[in-house]
C-alpha cells in the first residue's frame, strides 16, 4: 500500500453495526471497503413478518450499495471472509483473495446455535436471513393448504401444529404472528379449517419469557400471547426433534412446522484471529471495541462480548451495534486527526420493546413501562422509522394500516414449489 493512499478502513459485515461504521467514516479522509455475502442490507426485528406473511423481504431489505451510494470513499464487495491474518494486515476473502487494511472491523454478526444438537437445524430453521424467513413461509402456508385437503385426523392435526422454541423477543413475536396468521387472518378463506384447528405452541426453558424485561412485563407479554391462543410451556427443554414432531420434557408433539428461536452463536471470526472466544463465540474486547491485544482491530455487535460499565454483556440487538459502529468510526477519525483515540464505548439505553401481535406489545423505559395499545404503537412508529430508505417506511407503513383494517396478510405467495403438490414437501422443506 503507498503512503500516498489515504488509510484503508475494512469492515466485515453490512450489519447494523458495519453499515453504520461505514457511514460515520463516510466524511473522514480515509478509503472504506464494506463487505457482505449479501447485496442487501436486512432489517432483522422484520424478519418474522416475512416468514409470517404480512410483509415481503423486499420491504425491509435494502441494496448496500443504494445505501452508500452518496458516500464516494465507500466501496462495497460482495464477498465473504475466511481468514483474518494480523501480521500481515491483510483479510482473505472467498471471492477476491486478499486485501490489505490499515484499521479492521469485524461485525460479521451471528449464526443459529443449536447447542449440542446440530442435526436439529434440517427440522426446525432459524430465523436470521431473508432465505430463513421464505423458508419458514413457505411451511406455514402449505401446512394450511394441506390441512385442508388432509382427510386423516392425526396427520391434519400435525399439520396445523406450531411449535416455536425460544421465549425471547424473536421466540414471542414468531408465535403471536402464527396464531393471528392462522386464526384469523385466513380463516375465511379456507372451507374446512375453523380458527380453533391451529395450535400454536411456545417452549421455554426458562421460567418466563422476555428475559431482557422487567418481570410484570413478562408475565404481561405471556398473558397476551395465551389471549391470541398460544399454549406457552415454560420451564420445559427439548429432548427430541425430527421432521414430524418434537418431545418436550416427556411430551411428545407431533407437528409439521417447528421454529427454533433458542440460541445464536456468533460468526467464526474468534477462529480466524486464533483468539480465545467466549462460549457463544463472541470476540472479548477491551472497553473501546479493540480485540484484545490487536490496537487496528475492532469487533461490534453480535460478534463482540462487550460489557457494561456495571459488568453485564450487552444484549446482541440493533442499537448497541449501531451505537458501537458510530463509536468504532468516530475513533479512528480521531485517530487520523489526531486527537485522543481510546475514548471507551457506553451504551445508551433508550428502551426495550417487543409485540405480541395486533394492538399486544410490551415496552420498558426504565421508570416508563407499557403494555397493550400504547406500547405496539410505539412499536410500529420505532420499527417504520429506522427502516432503510423511504420506499420501505412507506410500504411497510401502509401494509400494517391495510392488516390492520382488514386483518389481512399481503404476502401469501408460496414459492420453491419446482412443480410438486405432495404434503410430504412441507417435511422435505423443514
Amino acid at each position: 500500500m503507498g503512503s500516498s493512499q489515504p488509510p484503508h478502513i475494512v469492515i466485515l459485515g453490512a450489519g447494523f453495526g458495519g453499515l453504520a461504521a461505514a457511514r460515520a467514516l463516510a466524511p473522514a479522509p480515509v478509503r472504506v471497503t464494506l463487505v457482505d455475502r449479501q447485496n442487501h442490507h436486512l432489517f432483522q426485528p422484520l424478519l418474522y413478518q416475512v416468514a409470517t406473511a404480512a410483509l415481503s423481504p423486499a420491504d425491509i431489505a435494502a441494496p448496500i450499495r443504494s445505501i452508500v451510494k452518496s458516500h464516494a470513499n465507500v466501496r462495497v464487495l460482495l464477498d465473504s471472509a475466511e481468514a483474518i491474518d494480523v501480521a500481515r494486515k491483510q483479510v482473505g476473502l472467498k471471492q477476491c483473495g486478499t486485501i490489505d487494511y490499515d484499521y479492521l472491523i469485524i461485525a460479521t454478526g451471528a449464526r443459529h446455535s443449536y447447542f449440542t444438537n446440530p442435526e436439529w437445524e434440517s427440522y426446525a430453521p432459524g430465523l436470521k436471513t431473508v432465505d430463513d424467513a421464505t423458508k419458514i413461509r413457505r411451511a406455514v402456508l402449505l401446512a394450511l393448504e394441506y390441512a385442508e385437503i388432509e382427510t386423516d385426523k392425526p396427520r391434519r392435526d400435525a399439520l396445523l401444529t406450531y411449535v416455536v422454541i425460544g421465549g425471547g423477543p424473536t421466540g414471542v413475536e414468531m408465535a403471536g404472528a402464527i396464531a393471528e396468521l392462522a386464526h384469523q387472518s385466513v380463516s375465511k378463506e379456507f372451507r374446512h379449517i375453523t380458527p380453533h384447528c391451529s395450535r400454536i405452541i411456545l417452549v421455554d426453558s426458562g421460567d418466563r419469557l422476555l428475559k431482557s424485561f422487567p418481570e410484570p412485563l413478562s408475565r404481561k407479554a405471556e398473558a397476551q400471547l395465551r389471549a391470541l391462543g398460544v399454549e406457552v410451556k415454560l420451564g420445559m427443554r427439548i429432548t427430541e426433534l425430527h421432521d414430524h414432531g418434537v418431545k418436550v420434557g416427556d411430551t411428545w408433539i407431533a407437528a409439521q412446522t417447528i421454529v427454533w428461536a433458542a440460541g445464536v452463536m456468533a460468526s467464526p471470526a474468534g477462529e480466524w484471529l486464533g483468539i480465545g472466544c467466549d462460549r457463544a463465540g463472541r470476540i472479548p474486547v477491551g472497553a473501546d471495541l479493540r480485540v484484545n491485544g490487536h490496537s487496528d482491530i475492532f469487533a461490534i455487535g453480535d460478534t463482540a462480548a462487550c460489557h457494561a460499565s456495571d459488568g453485564t454483556l450487552l444484549p446482541g440487538v440493533a442499537a448497541v451495534a449501531k451505537q458501537q459502529g458510530h463509536h468504532v468510526a468516530t475513533l479512528i477519525s480521531a485517530a487520523y486527526a489526531g486527537r485522543s483515540a481510546d475514548r471507551p464505548f457506553r451504551y445508551r439505553n433508550y428502551g426495550n420493546i417487543a409485540t405480541i401481535g395486533r394492538k399486544r406489545a410490551v415496552a420498558d423505559f426504565g421508570r416508563i413501562r407499557l403494555s397493550g395499545f400504547a406500547a405496539w404503537l410505539l412499536w410500529c412508529i420505532v420499527h417504520v422509522w429506522f427502516l432503510a430508505g423511504y420506499r420501505n417506511r412507506f410500504t411497510v407503513g401502509a401494509n400494517w394500516l391495510w392488516s390492520y383494517i382488514t386483518f389481512g396478510r399481503s404476502a401469501r405467495l408460496i414459492t420453491g414449489l419446482g412443480g410438486e403438490t405432495s404434503p410430504t414437501l412441507v417435511t422435505q422443506m423443514m
